[in-house]
């Protein structure tokens, strides 16, 4: 199925058993090659001789038989990409709406958790990777600090925004993600009161699905401003591409014809970003920085839609890239988090937390009080 590009034994008695773990193919799992979605890479691919080091919390939790790795899942090609369309694998398709795009780059991971082929997925995020699909599809998903979880062993894409981060079916699940990915972690023992809502363009259905969910937490809202949020976006987008390039520009030259289309397209632009525009962006970059300090000085976390609206339909895959409100805290390297929350007559809303660098455990427990007050979809 195209959930999994591979999917081990699992049967009681060989695998173990415990919290069942997926993990996206750009992480190395020994044993297993890792495609990193691509023919290209898969066709000369070999068994990897040892675990990626975010691994090693989760191998040591199933060699105590707390948990145990049952796949590696599917994704957009070179995980460059937000739609989770793959021609090479498959695309795994969209539990709440298979006419729509799952989300991308980590779909397989979204999929699989909201299909319960697995508890919890690992996946990346280097512009909106786990967020988004975990909004396309209904599940929950966590950008970490960057820099928390170790990248050793994960195929890079943009290597200084590249994180690493769970997804699962509910706030407890990336709680036991969490703590695979760093042993002995626990969310906060209180949320979040004060809470800075942040509005950008989205349909009206989903300010008011995130509105309704904050108050039903009883969660103290104040408006704030973002008004660095359009140069950040390009200037993260400019830094992602410029990485990309340096890092698939090769394959690029002596594969273009066996990229995905979409992927050769978006990696012949990345050739043509210059030094200056880099240079340009990184100093966006540290503004950006500062703006965002300065608001969160005033807040614990702040909120706000992580799509602006339901995921396009597969015939339309190119109208995610201007849905997403993800990027600019990949180029501040701050954790994010999206859960679901449930919108009237429709899918549900993906309501997007954020806090200041380091504040995983803080946003979980935010998370968990919104996701107990709002209900299920």
């Amino acid at each position: 199925m195209s959930v999994f590009i591979t999917r081990f034994d699992t049967r009681p008695g060989r695998a173990g058993g415990g919290v069942r773990v997926a993990v996206k193919d750009l992480i190395d799992v020994a044993g297993a090659p890792t495609t990193d979605g691509s023919k290209v890479i898969a066709a000369a691919a070999r068994p990897a001789e040892r675990d990626a080091a975010c691994l090693a919390g989760t191998r040591a939790a199933q060699n105590e038989g707390r948990a145990v790795i049952v796949g590696k899942t599917n994704m957009h090609e070179l995980a460059f990409g937000v739609t989770g369309i793959n021609p090479w694998f498959g695309t795994p398709l969209n539990p709440l709406d298979a006419s729509r795009v799952p989300g991308g780059s980590s779909s397989g991971s979204a999929v699989a958790v909201a299909l319960c082929e697995a508890d919890v997925a690992f996946g990346s995020d280097t512009g909106g990777s786990i967020r988004i699909p975990a909004a396309c599809c209904g599940v929950a998903g966590l950008k970490t600090t960057r820099g928390r979880v170790p990248l050793d062993g994960v195929i890079p894409l943009a290597p200084s925004l590249d994180t690493i981060g769970p997804l699962a079916r509910t706030v407890a699940g990336l709680v036991d993600g969490m703590a695979l990915l760093e042993p002995g972690f626990s969310a906060a023992a209180k949320p979040a009161r004060r809470v800075g809502r942040v509005r950008l363009p989205a349909e009206s259905r989903i300010d008011e699905a995130l509105d309704a969910a904050l108050h039903a937490a009883g969660l103290v809202v104040v408006g704030v401003l973002l008004p660095g949020w359009d140069a950040a976006t390009a200037a993260a987008m400019t830094i992602l591409s410029a990485e990309a390039w340096r890092v698939h520009g090769d394959l690029y030259r002596s594969h273009a014809g066996d990229l995905s289309p979409d992927v050769a397209a978006r990696l012949s632009a990345a050739s043509a970003v210059t030094e200056a525009e880099v240079a340009a962006a990184r100093h966006q970059a540290a503004a950006w920085d500062r703006e965002l300090r300065a608001v969160l000085a005033g807040v614990d976390v702040l909120v706000l839609p992580t799509l602006a609206r339901e995921p396009p339909p597969l015939s339309d895959p190119a109208a995610m890239s201007k849905l997403r409100y993800t990027a600019p805290f990949n180029l501040a390297g701050v954790p994010a988090l999206s859960i679901p929350v449930p919108v009237g007559g429709g899918l549900p809303a993906g309501l997007q937390i954020v806090g200041p660098a380091g504040s995983e455990a803080l946003l979980l427990a935010t998370a968990a009080e919104v996701e107990a007050a709002a209900g299920s979809y």
